[in-house]
């Protein structure tokens, strides 16, 4: 057999693919038939009902409102971390990456927890803080949780960019602030959209934060309709406007970012930026990063902390190690499903490129792309339609957790391909070996580290998952998220604290692995 025959990978590979595709595509399109099965006078009575307008003036506003916020937070720390004369710059950096450590759900505990006649500052300092809720409240939850995505694009881009054309443009004349307007923030543009884009998809899919701060999105909206009133056609419309609102955000950013270039002309490397001196602004600016680490950090870990101290934690160790097991038992399975199913699609987009193979792979950020409870719900009409012995099963459980966290494993698994000679592959063909026992002796020792990182990204998302969990896990099922979302959504902050600092635990390490990219990368 020739080399450019042992090239091509089996057939049975290709249409493997192609049905892991239609296993994110079918439940999406019986969500689409399932919303379409009533009469055309009661589609047009659940679209047009007056409360979806309400539904969407909240989602938009309070989408709005987290990316201003986020963007007042994120732009200045990414600034002072790259470009100002400060000290402890990894510290501050750190902190600004911390809060992806904490999701939705455990953020608005701390708030809550904090505030009202019997909270952490009543207790401690004999002050009853207001207790936040509604609009304001999921605002300042979803801006803590998500602003380091912008924070992480920003900085990055920033560090990246060359300083000569600054130094080019301040030799013409022009003032800094019209540098910073014409020259650095058009450059800046992809990262900012980048942030924005993966804020936008948290804060449309988020249902932890708002359900507990009571401010009524498509999400919360989604949620309650489908467990409480069991109108299936309304719950698959609510779906379908938010996932149309997702794919609302995925095209906006594409037609911001088309045409842009801002590559240079020279080979040459850019030189790092010098750190300037921050004069009498120092003072400001440690104020402002020692109080986004405080409000973002450690006001929520420290009032979980309190909490713990508060619980019977010896008496609810059994119930503790239960939901742990149970966040394991799913979340393992998915890490190592997920990593598996992305390597052969990632293996034919980057070693075979065509236009199958790159429609394969961006079949993957279908799922990851949409709206957790709108994939849920999907699931769960496709499979009570299909196959109702899996509804409410583990299996199916680890399996909207494959589908939805796969995306997360092509970057890593990405780049180590193209750190991978692929000459090395070829002359194992060469000397007879076939495409699979070359890619199993070969090409997988090769990708270990990526498959590595991978599969800890999916793991340890998979471990703080709620959305998911909620509506997809087996009747009496527990893990960490459900049981910290049962207990704040009672009132019950000490037996919340210990299963949210072990979710911390588990969230830290995400965070941990994070921060080794970014300084591999640097």
């Amino acid at each position: 057999m020739s080399v450019d025959a042992q090239r091509q990978p089996p057939g049975y590979v290709l249409i493997g693919m192609f049905l892991l595709s239609a296993g994110v595509v079918l439940p999406l399109l019986y969500l689409v038939l399932r919303a379409f099965d009533a009469s055309s006078e009661e589609v047009a009575r659940v679209v047009l009902r007056p409360r979806n307008l309400g539904l969407f003036v909240n989602t938009i506003s309070l989408l709005a409102g987290v990316l201003a916020l986020s963007t007042l937070i994120a732009f200045p720390l990414a600034w002072l971390t790259t470009r100002a004369k400060i000290a402890g710059k990894r510290v501050w950096t750190i902190a600004g990456v911390l809060p992806l450590a904490i999701p939705s759900y455990l953020m608005a505990y701390a708030v809550l927890a904090v505030g009202g006649n019997f909270g952490t500052s009543a207790q401690l300092f004999g002050f009853a803080m207001p207790r936040l809720s509604g609009y304001f409240g999921a605002l300042v939850v979803l801006s803590l949780c998500n602003f380091p995505y912008l924070f992480f694009n920003i900085r990055s881009a920033l560090m990246t960019l060359d300083p000569a054309v600054e130094d080019v443009a301040l030799s013409l004349g022009q003032s800094r602030f019209q540098v910073m307007r014409r020259v650095v923030l058009p450059q800046l543009r992809p990262a900012f959209l980048a942030g924005t884009m993966l804020i936008g998809l948290h804060v449309l899919s988020d249902f932890g934060g708002v359900s507990l701060m009571r401010f009524e999105t498509f999400s919360f909206a989604l949620y309650t309709q489908y467990i409480a009133a069991m109108d299936r056609t309304y719950a698959a419309w609510l779906a379908l406007m938010l996932l149309g609102l997702t794919m609302a955000v995925l095209l906006c950013e594409a037609w911001f970012l088309r045409g842009l270039r801002f590559d240079r002309a020279g080979a040459a490397h850019a030189r790092p930026a010098e750190s300037k001196p921050l004069g009498r602004w120092a003072a400001p600016a440690y104020v402002f990063m020692a109080g986004v680490g405080f409000v973002s950090v450690v006001a929520p870990v420290g009032t979980m902390v309190f909490w713990a101290s508060r619980a019977n934690t010896r008496g609810m160790l059994p119930e503790l190690v239960q939901a742990l097991s149970g966040s394991v038992m799913a979340s393992l399975p998915a890490a190592i499903a997920s990593t598996a199913l992305i390597v052969p699609i990632v293996y034919l987009s980057v070693r075979m490129p065509s236009k199958a193979t790159r429609l394969l792979e961006r079949s993957a950020y279908l799922g990851y792309g949409t709206p957790s409870l709108a994939f849920a719900l999907a699931l769960i009409f496709f499979s009570l339609k299909a196959v109702p012995f899996l509804y409410q099963s583990l299996f199916l459980l680890v399996f909207a957790y494959t589908m939805h966290y796969m995306a997360e494993a092509i970057g890593p698994i990405r780049s180590a391909f193209y750190q991978a000679n692929p000459r090395v592959e070829e002359a194992a063909r060469s000397l007879g070996h076939t495409w699979a026992a070359t890619f199993r002796r070969v090409t997988l020792p090769l990708i270990k580290n990526g498959l590595l990182v991978s599969m800890a990204f999916i793991f340890l998302s998979c471990m703080k998952e709620l959305h998911l969990t909620i509506l997809l896990s087996p009747l009496g099922y527990h893990t960490l998220a459900i049981d910290v979302w049962d207990y704040v959504d009672n009132a019950m902050f000490a037996e919340a604290a210990p299963f949210a600092l072990t979710i911390l635990a588990f969230s830290g390490l995400f965070v941990g692995v994070f921060l080794l990219q970014e300084r591999r990368y640097a």
